[in-house]
């Protein structure tokens, strides 16, 4: 198995700290998408949130091949609604050699509002990540340019977040969500979130699918290899992009916590 379906298994794959890197690995047919998806979860997270499923008229067509592939009727939201993935569709306009978002259908956001996305290109996407415009632009764009039908790559991430909730969504200042955090209890108010990312071409539309799984786990509940290198990671986290994760305000917690669980 390239890529895990568990925070466990991703966090090894994931990229640490320094420079910003894509980091993607081939997965086969059969390590795509989650085989054994809590569809109750799913249907719960899309009827709270409606505001999740974002659409364009350019989304239609590849909605309803993508269906058609995973055995469903409809387009993109009954497809989202039959796995464990979001789903995002992205094509480029005729006069133009970037993608865009055209389709979205997010039940279990990290931060971000589909609605406030839709239409933009891979950089504006992005702008939040620090770094993302000099290091991770341009060799995105070649990838998606280059990306062939049959093909499928995977990726993924971690943050550390206040919540166990699969969707979350910053509603006030990281001082705030993080004040209760200590080196004592670390190990039960801090969760390590991650997203399991694929991407492939649709071979009849030519749109882009980009998939987001979303795995949360207690600090608590990470192998001591896990917790090490989180730990390095959040020590080596830029200014930019840990006042993003908000990692000045948990970070010395999570170093006393992982100091008495040493791997």
């Amino acid at each position: 198995m390239t890529l895990g379906f568990s925070v466990n298994e991703l966090i090894p794959r994931a990229r640490g700290g320094g420079q910003l890197k894509i980091g993607l690995a081939k997965l086969d047919e059969n390590e795509w998408l989650q085989l054994d998806p809590d569809l109750e979860a799913r249907r719960q997270g899309f009827a709270a949130h409606p505001e999740g499923v974002q659409l364009t008229p350019e989304a239609e067509a590849p909605g309803r091949e993508l269906a058609q592939m995973l055995g469903v009727e409809g387009g993109l939201p009954e497809a989202a609604l039959s796995a464990w993935e979001d789903m995002c569709l992205l094509t480029r306009r005729p006069d133009e050699e970037i993608y865009r978002l055209i389709g979205a259908a997010v039940a279990f956001p990290t931060d971000w509002h589909p609605a406030q996305k839709m239409g933009l290109p891979m950089t504006a996407l992005h702008g939040p990540i620090d770094g993302y415009e000099e290091q991770l632009s341009a060799p995105v764009d070649r990838f998606m340019t280059k990306l062939k039908p049959g093909a499928i790559y995977g990726r993924c991430n971690w943050f550390i977040a206040p919540t166990s909730s699969l969707r979350w969504i910053a509603e006030g200042p990281p001082e705030k969500a993080f004040a209760h955090v200590t080196p004592a209890n670390a190990g039960e108010a801090l969760f390590a979130r991650s997203e399991r990312q694929t991407l492939r071409r649709l071979p009849q539309t030519g749109a882009i699918l980009f998939t987001i799984g979303v795995y949360v786990t207690p600090l608590g509940e990470l192998t001591d290899e896990n917790l090490t290198k989180i730990a390095g990671a959040v020590a080596e986290i830029g200014a930019g992009e840990g006042d993003r994760r908000g990692s000045p305000h948990y970070a010395a917690a999570l170093a006393g916590y992982a100091a008495n669980h040493p791997a």
